[in-house]
């Protein structure tokens, strides 16, 4: 394959970046954001995955087996906690135009210089290896395939010519790329629409071709992973690939390189890029919590598949483990497989190059290179109409700088490592971010000189026991640094500092920068109390997400004017920009237009903030500064601004408290209307039914009494008939309201309860005694199936005997005269006694089942056979079974009979009710 193909693919495949890079600004430019989308979001983040991941994790796994889980292993972790301490990153840097990791480290402590730009070099240099790991990548890459078929492994770096090595114009060309991408133009904002859409783009194409490598390795050259692992078992030495301890990964290294990630993810200057300064919603953070790990799990699978399956087929051969995902391909002829390959690498390190180079470079502008020319007066800036063009020309030529870095510690040290123990020096480098920034979240009491002497112990260590290392071991330090330390005492050797033996060299050098960074900030914070404008600046930062917090404009007291601060605005973001802002701002605040703003300590917090968008926060506290007239606050005065911002939220609280409870109480008086509604209709429901069922036995009562009374020709055998009439419907009439006074004693909790010890075999005896005569009468068949012994039950006798003398004349009513049958069962169940009365007539429907339980509602039709009866039968004897803490319901299917059963607990009490009701 000629180098001329793949360069001209490769150009393609960046055009086709750059084309999505340009509609994702166009989009924004139209007000039409293509990230507004939690999925691309979420891509973004996948820039994590380099060629670090893409190549040299399976160089990893090749000599440690499953040692390179950790690195994707900590990530997944520390997501769980995003919602909380990533949450708050972001909030703290859309309210304060945060644009860098230094940006942020500055603005906290105080808007220092001095921190922003340590934390600049520290960032710079500690990335570096990790740009020259992308630049090896990529060179490697390109050189191996242009052998094709062949596989010959690339000459070492330092053996080839400056002008003749590939490394250099692939350094350029992403460096021209890189400015294409992210400094076209400057943004107020430091947001990059464009470049975020294109990193998610390429983060799925290298996830896609990754997985096709392994599925082809693993499905295509072997028979599945069973065929491939069970090969694999058969060697000893891959065998030993598949446990924890190959490699020398004991759980101390696995711990390191777990918290060592943990850290990365949040602290590489590209993660902080894309996942705070690039977020434009704060809720696409809840889809990055899933598929992140997601992404890194499913580019992770084929790993370990692809390692073994490389490590079989180049047994004895001289070819390097990281290019096992590039060379098995090759080996098996599949050419356009591996120049897919080389894509996905290629993607894979463009999109971190990119986004970092971008990141350290408006770290290098904002806080390294513009306070030193804004601190030279000679330079005479103040007086410049449009600094736009010296802000793009330092970030480009600051992009062009860190890629040739990168470039010289590839010639320099890159060959002393392995693709994964380059980006494991970065990683420690960028993890002695996380104290001043997880502190400075959280702690109020941290201060600009323990933030700085955390961060500067903690690089030193790290520069003595890993970079001086590296190229020491490439022959650039003296051979006995790392045998004999530094004045040749054993106590300094880079690699057992201080006699501590037995860690591998990362896990070493973590352990020692990250007690030193740790230890000196807190201690040296502790030494002093923080002044006015870090305990300001602390307040914004701990207390972000509460309410009635004071803004930067509460610690600023002076005079300005707008016609100062607008044309200095412009003079970095541009004219046309600035206006627009202040005008935005005007707005807001309901004035006419700018000319009518007043230039008070609002407005020069807004103009301090919008400016931090260009140039960063300490920057643009000086450029402001400069144009205004500040009287500066004592720690007093910002402290009793600080209490009455707290008194504040206290009341704001105690309000929105008292809201609260007048919600609640609302809803309360309005759900008891609603109820008394209720009872007021069942009220007259009710009335209205028993004034229904009075007027018909007093009809009849009336009736025959007016005929007996008018007319005395009525024979005696009439008289008696009419008489036993008169009396049954007296009785009848007498039995409803007795069940109406019943009924509306056990609703209002005033019925009496006898309990005693009572079983209820001899209750359904005596019920079924009552009733004989009404089943006789009709003809009807009355069975019982009872135990001989069941446990006695603590309960009013009577209430039961009522409930079972309501069960069976209700059945007997319903089944048909002479072929009846009512079946009467006892059992236990589910704790308590069960009783079903199960009858042979018509049944119930799904609708009469519902009803059934009503008052004065009973089955049948009732226009043409409404049985005998006052509908109140079944409503007391549910009461009564739900006093005791039972149930009562009705099983039926139309036209098959229909079963009502009841249980009741057992124990010492099955009331549940105190005796009152």
């Amino acid at each position: 394959m000629t180098g001329s193909t793949i360069v001209v693919v490769s150009f393609l495949y960046l055009a086709l970046l750059f084309a999505v890079a340009y509609v994702g600004d166009k989009r924004a430019d139209a007000g039409r954001s293509i990230i507004a989308n939690p999925t691309i979001y979420a891509l973004s983040l996948a820039v994590y995955c380099t060629t670090w991941t893409y190549y040299g994790s399976v160089g990893r796994a090749a000599s440690s087996g499953l040692g390179f889980a950790p690195i994707f292993l900590g990530p997944t972790l520390v997501v769980a906690l995003w919602w909380f301490v990533m949450l708050k990153m972001v909030r703290i840097g859309k309210t304060n135009r945060i644009t860098s990791i230094a940006d942020f480290v500055a603005s906290r402590y105080g808007k220092s210089h001095l921190l922003g730009g340590l934390v600049t070099v520290i960032a710079v240099l500690g990335v570096i290896p990790y740009i020259a790991l992308q630049l090896k990548a990529v060179s490697n890459s390109f050189t191996i395939l242009t052998s094709y078929p062949a596989i010959v492994m690339p000459a070492k770096a330092g053996t080839v010519p400056w002008l003749a090595d590939t490394t250099l114009y692939i350094a350029l060309i992403m460096a021209a790329f890189t400015i294409l991408f992210g400094t076209r133009h400057l943004d107020a904002t430091e947001r990059h629409e464009g470049m975020v859409a294109a990193v998610a783009f390429e983060s799925l194409v290298k996830l896609l071709i990754f997985m096709g490598v392994g599925i082809y390795v693993t499905f295509g050259i072997f028979d599945g992973f069973g065929d491939l692992f069970s090969r694999a078992a058969q060697d000893p030495n891959l065998q030993a690939l598949m446990t924890m301890g190959a490699g020398g990964n004991g759980y101390g290294n696995w711990f390191a390189l777990t918290l060592l990630s943990m850290l990365a993810v949040m602290f590489l200057p590209r993660q902080f890029q894309v996942a705070v300064v690039e977020n434009v919603n704060e809720n696409h953070l809840r889809r990055a919590i899933w598929l992140f790990p997601l992404y890194l799990l499913l580019i992770n699978i084929f790993v370990l598949p692809i390692a073994l399956g490389g490590l079989m087929h180049f047994a004895g051969q001289d070819v390097d483990a990281d290019t096992f995902v590039l060379t098995l391909p090759m080996a098996y002829g599949h050419g356009w497989l591996a120049l897919l390959v080389f894509i996905g690498g290629l993607s894979a390190a463009t999109g971190m190059v990119i986004v970092e180079t971008i990141a350290l470079s408006t770290m290098v502008c904002n806080d390294l290179v513009m306070p030193l020319l804004l601190r030279y007066r000679w330079l005479a800036l103040q007086g410049e109409e449009d600094l736009s063009g010296l802000l793009l020309g330092i970030r480009r030529s600051a992009i062009i700088f860190i890629l040739l870095l990168g470039y010289l510690y590839f010639r320099l040290a890159g060959e002393a490592h392995a693709l994964v123990s380059i980006g494991l020096i970065s990683f420690a480098a960028v993890a002695q971010f996380a104290p001043a920034m997880i502190g400075g979240m959280y702690w109020r009491g941290a201060t600009r000189s323990g933030a700085l002497a955390g961060l500067s112990g903690g690089f030193a260590v790290w520069l003595y026991t890993l970079l001086l290392p590296s190229f020491a071991k490439s022959g650039w330090l003296p051979a006995d640094f790392l045998q004999n330390g530094l004045f040749g005492l054993e106590l300094l050797r880079p690699h057992e500092l201080f006699g501590l033996k037995g860690m591998d060299q990362i896990a070493h050098s973590l352990f020692w920068s990250l007690l030193v960074n740790l230890g000196a900030y807190v201690w040296v914070s502790l030494m002093r109390r923080p002044n006015a404008v870090e305990a300001g600046q602390a307040t914004l930062f701990v207390d972000v997400f509460k309410q009635s917090l004071p803004t930067g404009g509460a610690f600023w007291r002076g005079s300005a004017r707008v016609a100062d601060l607008l044309p200095l605005i412009g003079r970095f973001i541009g004219r046309e920009r600035a206006r627009s802002a202040f005008a935005e701002y005007a707005r807001t605040r309901g004035v006419a237009g700018v000319e009518a703003l007043q230039a008070d300590a609002g407005l020069v917090h807004f103009a301090e903030t919008t400016l931090a968008g260009a140039i960063g926060s300490a920057s643009a506290r000086v450029m402001v500064a400069s144009v205004v007239q500040e009287e500066p606050l004592g720690l007093d005065e910002v402290l009793n601004i600080l209490d009455e911002a707290s008194q504040v939220r206290a009341y704001s609280k105690r309000l929105e408290q008292k809201s609260q409870e007048l919600e609640a109480a609302t809803r309360e008086l309005r759900s008891a209307n609603e109820r008394l509604k209720e009872l007021d209709r069942l009220k007259d429901d009710f009335m209205s039914s028993v004034t229904h069922e009075l007027r018909t036995p007093l009809t009849s009562i009336r009736a025959f009494s007016e005929m007996l009374l008018e007319d005395p020709r009525i024979d005696l055998a009439d008289r008696r008939r009419f008489l036993g009439i008169i009396v049954s419907e007296t009785e009848r009439l007498t039995r409803l309201v007795n069940q109406v006074l019943d009924m509306a004693k056990i609703e209002s909790g005033h019925a009496e309860w006898d309990n005693e010890e009572v079983s209820l075999v001899e209750v359904i005896e005596q019920a079924a005694a009552s009733t004989s005569q009404l089943f006789k009468d009709k003809g009807v068949a009355l069975e019982m199936s009872l135990p001989g012994k069941a446990p006695s039950l603590l309960a009013d006798r009577d209430r039961l005997v009522q409930v079972m003398l309501n069960l069976l004349s209700n059945a007997v009513k319903f089944v048909v005269r002479g072929k009846g049958r009512v079946l009467v069962t006892l059992s236990e169940a589910d704790g308590g006694l069960r009783v079903d009365v199960r009858d042979n007539g018509p049944g119930l429907t799904p609708t009469e089942q519902q009803i059934v339980f009503e008052k004065f509602r009973q089955g049948g039709n009732t226009m043409t056979d409404k049985p005998q009866g006052t509908g109140l039968g079944l409503p007391i004897s549910r009461q009564i079974v739900e006093h005791y803490g039972g149930r009562l319901w009705v099983d039926s299917v139309a036209g098959e009979g229909a079963t009502f059963s009841f249980l009741m607990p057992c124990g010492k009490s099955t009331e549940t009710k105190d005796e009152a009701g």
